[in-house]
């Protein structure tokens, strides 16, 4: 498997290039737009084809590159089914496997930080069966969680989000390697470790929010960030809005 991450530290965002090297495929997580050509040289520098572009949700911190980058290449743009845009995608479906050659993505819907909201499990079955690592988006970081006021009902979407993490990503094998979408710097989340990295075992042990109980939970997370700058019309923007995206 390729694996190639892109951190941005001016905003705390990280994306995702990862596929299988021997049959030419790959998929591209949470593209930026100001890279979408980078993501595009690097994927044919390496012999690969991008197939999927796909965001974890509709991002509302960041211009997403992700439709750019589906039509650049000509590749499929997704998000779960349960998003609200006005732009054509593949609609991904809770516990939908998608193919990149001999790598798995397994698609869990893990709703909180937004109602779309998704992890993505991937394994590369030339190294075995057992999954390799899981792309948390904005629901799990290290060292904290999603942020669940941006779309509003900041309560019930801080339970559901409690919920989704100890139901969907805490039952997964515990040495599971996690990389979120954000790390410090971000203000899509409280107290994000500067580390972009970490396991299923250690945020069980060290993430603070994660030993309390769903009441405690929710009441911590009654206390975040001021929310990004421009979020209205990024949103507007990432949804097809407004602006020029395909």
């Amino acid at each position: 498997m390729i694996f190639k991450p892109y951190y941005y530290f001016e905003t705390g965002c990280a994306a995702y290039l990862f596929g299988c090297g021997g049959l030419g495929k790959c998929a591209v997580v949470d593209a930026h737009e100001q890279d979408v050509e980078a993501y595009a040289a690097f994927a044919a520098s390496k012999g690969m084809r991008i197939t999927h572009v796909i965001d974890t949700h509709v991002h509302a911190d960041h211009r997403s590159g992700g439709p750019a980058l589906a039509k650049k290449i000509g590749a499929t743009y997704c998000l779960h089914e349960s998003a609200d845009v006005a732009l054509a995608f593949e609609p991904l479906k809770d516990g939908q496997e998608i193919e990149l050659g001999n790598t798995r993505v397994k698609v869990l819907h893990t709703p909180g930080h937004t109602p779309e909201s998704v992890s993505l499990v991937v394994t590369d079955l030339r190294r075995g069966a057992d999954p390799w690592f899981v792309l948390t988006g904005d629901t799990l970081f290290v060292g904290a969680v999603g942020r669940p006021d941006l779309p509003g009902r900041a309560r019930e979407n801080a339970g559901e989000l409690y919920d989704n993490i100890h139901a969907k990503l805490l039952t997964l094998p515990d040495e599971l390697e996690i990389y979120p979408g954000h790390f410090s710097g971000s203000v899509c989340g409280a107290g994000m470790s500067g580390k972009p990295s970490s396991t299923i075992a250690f945020e069980k042990r060290c993430n603070p929010l994660l030993s309390k109980s769903r009441e405690e939970f929710i009441e911590a997370l009654c206390d975040v960030p001021p929310k990004p700058a421009e979020m209205a019309q990024i949103l507007r923007i990432n949804q097809g809005r407004e602006g020029n995206t395909p």
